[in-house]
């Protein structure tokens, strides 16, 4: 859980919307553009387990994503 926080953490400087989330199957799904994310911020993510989805255009984590 302390990987999932440290992520989410980094996320909430690129944005606070009122639904931010979203979980689909095995897919944790972060709306934030990743387009405003550093390049260093996104590295940290990957190491984190979110990957940045040009298909969501967002961040997704098959980590986290079970329902």
């Amino acid at each position: 859980m302390e990987n999932l926080i440290k992520a989410l953490t980094i996320l909430l400087k690129y944005g606070n919307k009122e639904y931010p989330t979203n979980c689909s199957h095995d897919l944790l799904f972060v709306d934030i553009d990743p387009s405003l994310v550093s390049q260093e911020d996104i590295k940290e993510l990957d190491k984190l387990d979110f990957i940045v989805s040009e298909e969501f255009e967002g961040f997704i984590s098959f980590q986290y994503g079970s329902c």
